[in-house]
C-alpha cells in the first residue's frame, strides 16, 4: 500500500491538535481590502467611512467558487498603503472600524469560510507612537530600544535628528528591534487582541524572511495555546523554505520558486521547469519539502496578474489546474476569476490592487469559462482528498506536455497537462491498475497495456480518477 511521503515531524506544539488540518485542506481567497474598496491612498486621520460591508458582500461570492478560507489584509491602522502601521488594534478607518471587521469574521464563519490577517510586525509607520514618541523625546524616549539602529549621530532625510534601520532603506517603514523582549511581548499582546477580539483563524506574517527566528517559535507557542488550530503562514521569497515551514516556526510559507515556474514553464514551453521544482520540492522519493504544506498562488497584490504575465492567454487553463492539483494549498487573488490584468508602474503597485464591484465583475466579465474552471477545480479538490494528501509521481514530461499522479492508497489522481496551441497526443502510463474515469465528461478512460492514451486538446487538460 502506497502511503503518503514523510512529513516533517509527527509532533506538534504543545496545545495543537490535528484541527491545524483545516488549512492544509483550504482553498485561499486574497483579499487586498483598501484597493478593493477604492480607499484614500491617503489616511488623513478623519471620520471612519464604513466600507466594510462591501467586503462582507465578497463572501457569498468567494463560497460559490469553491473558497473555504479568506485572507484579508493589511487592516491595521495606518498611513498609506497598509504596512505602514500607525495602530496595532484598530481597522484602518479607511475601510470601517472593529466592530465592521467583527461582522466581517462572523458572517464569514456562518459560511465555514477562515479568517486569515495580515501581520505587519517586521517594522511600522513612523506614525507609530513608539516612533513618534522617539521623535518627540530623542534620547530620552523609552522606546529607544523598540527599533534596529537608532543613532542620534546620525539622520536621514526627514530630518528626524537620528538614524535608523528600515525595510529596503524605505525609511517610512522603520524596522521594529524583535530581540528586545518589550516588543515582543507588545506584539503577542496585539495578536491575542485579535484572536479574542476578532476570532481570527491565522496570520499571514509579512517579511517573515526578515523576522527573528526565536521571535516566530515563541509566536507559533503562543497562539497554539490561544487557539489550538491556529495557522501561521509566512511571506517568503528566497531561501529555503524548510527554515520556516516546520514544526517550531511557522506551518507554511509562499511558494515563489513554484509561482515563477507556473508562468514561465507556460511562456517558454517549457514543462521541464515546473517538473523540475515540484520534484525537487515534493517528489516521493528525495523531495526536500515532501509532507510539507506550501502556499501556492499564480498572483498576488505584489506581483503582475497572470493573465497580463502568459503571453498566450489561453494558457491560463492549464496554469490553474496545475495550481489546484500539484502538491500545496491554492491561492485565488481576488479578480483572477475574471482573468483581471494588471502590471506594475514602475514602483506603482496600484494596477495590481484596483477597486471592483463583484457583482459588476460577474456581470460583464469576458472570461466566463476561466470562472467555470476554478469553481469546478474548487469542486474537483474537496471531493477527492488525494489531492491534498497524495503523494506526487510524475508520469510523463516533454516541453510542451505534462502528466502526473497523486496518490494515496489505491485511490489515484491523474492529471495531463498540454501547453501546444494545437493538440497532442499522450500516452500516459496508470500508476495503479484497476478503471479510471474522465473527470468531466464521466466516461471510463481507455487502458491499453497500462496506458492511458488520449488526445488532448490545445492549452488544455484532462484529469482522471480511479474508480
Amino acid at each position: 500500500m502506497l502511503v503518503q511521503g514523510a512529513a516533517c515531524a509527527d509532533q506538534k506544539q504543545d496545545g495543537e491538535t490535528d484541527m491545524s488540518k483545516w488549512y492544509e485542506e483550504a482553498v485561499f481567497y486574497h483579499m487586498y481590502p483598501l484597493g478593493m474598496v477604492g480607499a484614500p491612498k491617503v489616511n488623513d486621520g478623519g471620520e471612519v467611512v464604513h466600507r466594510f460591508g462591501e467586503l462582507t458582500g465578497w463572501l457569498d461570492h468567494i463560497q460559490d467558487i469553491g473558497c473555504t478560507a479568506v485572507y484579508i489584509g493589511p487592516l491595521f491602522e495606518s498611513s498609506t498603503h497598509g504596512y505602514d502601521t500607525k495602530d496595532y488594534r484598530t481597522v484602518d478607518r479607511r475601510l470601517g472600524d472593529n466592530e465592521d471587521f467583527k461582522q466581517f469574521v462572523a458572517r464569514a464563519h456562518e459560511l465555514g469560510i477562515r479568517v486569515i490577517v495580515d501581520g505587519v510586525f517586521n517594522h511600522t509607520g513612523r506614525e507609530f507612537f513608539a516612533f513618534e514618541d522617539i521623535r518627540k523625546n530623542q534620547e530620552k524616549s523609552p522606546y529607544c530600544c523598540w527599533y534596529k539602529g537608532i543613532n542620534f549621530g546620525w539622520n536621514t532625510h526627514y530630518n528626524d535628528g537620528f538614524g535608523y534601520e528600515a525595510w529596503r532603506n524605505c525609511f517610512e517603514l522603520v524596522n521594529l528591534n524583535l530581540y528586545e523582549r518589550a516588543v515582543k511581548d507588545y506584539l503577542f499582546d496585539v495578536i491575542r487582541y485579535w484572536i479574542h477580539e476578532f476570532d481570527i483563524d491565522g496570520i499571514r506574517l509579512d517579511c517573515a524572511d526578515c523576522l527573528e527566528f526565536d521571535f516566530m517559535k515563541e509566536m507559533r507557542w503562543m497562539t497554539a495555546q490561544e487557539k489550538p488550530d491556529f495557522w501561521l503562514m509566512g511571506e517568503v521569497i528566497h531561501g529555503d523554505y524548510a527554515r520556516w515551514a516546520n514544526d517550531d516556526v511557522l506551518h507554511s510559507v509562499t511558494n515563489y520558486e513554484l509561482h515563477k515556474g507556473l508562468y514561465s514553464g507556460h511562456n517558454d514551453h517549457n514543462y521541464f521547469e515546473i517538473a523540475h521544482t515540484i520534484r525537487r520540492e515534493f517528489d516521493e522519493n528525495g523531495g526536500i519539502y515532501r509532507g510539507r504544506k506550501l502556499y501556492s498562488f499564480v498572483e498576488n497584490h505584489d506581483v503582475d496578474r497572470i493573465m497580463t504575465k502568459l503571453n498566450h492567454k489561453e494558457h491560463v487553463y492549464p496554469v490553474y489546474t496545475l495550481l489546484y492539483t500539484l502538491p500545496g494549498i491554492p491561492s485565488i487573488y481576488y479578480g483572477g476569476e475574471w482573468g483581471i490584468e494588471g502590471r506594475k508602474e514602475g514602483g506603482n503597485d496600484d494596477p495590481l490592487r484596483p477597486r471592483l464591484d463583484w457583482k459588476e465583475c460577474e456581470k460583464n466579465h469576458q472570461h466566463q469559462r476561466l470562472t467555470e474552471h476554478i469553481k469546478w477545480l474548487g469542486e474537483l479538490r474537496k471531493d477527492n482528498p488525494v489531492l491534498i494528501e497524495g503523494v506526487y509521481r510524475e508520469l510523463l514530461l516533454t516541453n510542451r506536455q505534462y502528466a502526473f499522479a497523486r496518490i494515496l492508497g489505491d485511490h489515484a489522481v491523474i492529471v495531463a497537462v498540454n501547453n501546444d496551441e494545437a493538440s497532442a497526443w499522450m500516452s500516459i502510463p496508470v500508476p495503479l491498475g484497476g478503471e479510471y474515469v474522465d473527470v468531466r465528461s464521466g466516461d471510463a478512460a481507455k487502458i491499453e497495456n497500462g496506458r492511458i492514451n488520449v488526445e488532448v486538446s490545445a492549452c488544455e487538460s484532462m484529469v482522471y480518477i480511479r474508480k
